[in-house]
């Protein structure tokens, strides 16, 4: 049995409304074209779909038993192309981030905020974890992107990359805190607090003191840029790090000075490359990089 959407629509409408004029004025069709309809329909199921009662067509017992299965169905197409327009304006959809830690409380949580508050049909997970568990998801094509640092590249995983500038930040009433500009000489004999020692920044870190003939000096490690703020924050010590995380921190008593010689935060934006990215993704990650345009280096 060949059904056709509109037999369907036709019947329906008949049924809601008692009328074929009414369901061709409903349908936007001609009542003699709502008549083959349900004539052809009628033909289809083998049983009569209407009986005329007081000038009105009342649906046969077994047309009602129909119909409450072409409401779900016609309901069902409906929800179908909603869906299909959302996903094609991107309203709707599911997405998938894993980040650092770090960004996980800064920055990215207000970012998403904004950019989900339009599109109510989109749902999010956000993961926080180190780079190597976030390259390892996105290899195995579990998340839309990857936010990370120290990304050298892998054939599975295409990347986009952004130099982040980074500042000096010092404890209100540091004896620093009037300088224009910090330079590695500066921090000789200060309490430094870095990030871990095999990671890329603090190597890069490293080769700024030893280009100024000055030992780093290492006082604490910590894996995340916040934690160094909040440490400097309360007292102790000094630290390098991302302009991005210096801002986001300002109000808790830290005073910010550019670090000199030039140094970068390389953050890479990830997504699998065996499967195609969605739109919904590539609109998060333009959003995401026009957020960072304050804080890029130039």
């Amino acid at each position: 049995m060949a059904l056709r959407l509109r037999q369907l629509q036709a019947f329906r409408e008949v049924a809601r409304l008692g009328s074929m004029t009414g369901a061709a004025e409903q349908l936007k069709v001609s009542q003699p074209a709502v008549s083959r309809l349900l004539a052809s329909f009628g033909d289809s199921v083998g049983f009569a779909l209407f009986t005329r009662t007081e000038g009105r067509l009342v649906p046969t017992q077994e047309s009602r038993y129909l119909l409450a299965e072409v409401e779900r169905l016609l309901d069902s197409l409906n929800h179908i192309e909603e869906l299909t327009q959302d996903l094609t304006n991107r309203k709707a959809g599911h997405l998938r981030i894993a980040c650092l830690s770090g960004f996980a409380a800064v920055h990215l949580p207000q970012v998403l905020a904004r950019f989900l508050a339009d599109r109510p049909n989109v749902t999010a997970v956000l993961e926080p974890d180190r780079p190597e568990r976030i390259l390892e998801w996105i290899i195995q094509d579990q998340y839309s992107c990857g936010i990370t640092d120290g990304f050298t590249g892998h054939p599975a995983v295409e990347s986009q990359t952004i130099a982040i500038r980074t500042v000096c930040i010092l404890p209100v009433g540091h004896a620093l805190a009037d300088r224009a500009e910090i330079w590695p000489e500066d921090l000789a004999q200060e309490r430094l607090i870095h990030t871990r020692r095999d990671g890329p920044f603090y190597q890069e870190l490293q080769s700024r003191f030893s280009e100024r003939g000055v030992a780093m000096p290492s006082w604490m490690e910590a894996r995340q840029f916040s934690t160094a703020c909040l440490m400097v924050a309360a007292g102790g010590g000094v630290s390098v790090v991302s302009a991005l995380d210096a801002q986001a921190y300002k109000a808790h008593n830290l005073v910010v000075k550019p670090f000199r010689p030039v140094l970068s935060h390389q953050l890479s934006i990830l997504h699998p490359t065996h499967t195609p990215i969605s739109m919904l993704t590539i609109d998060f990650i333009e959003t995401f990089i026009e957020s960072l345009a304050p804080f890029v280096q130039e």
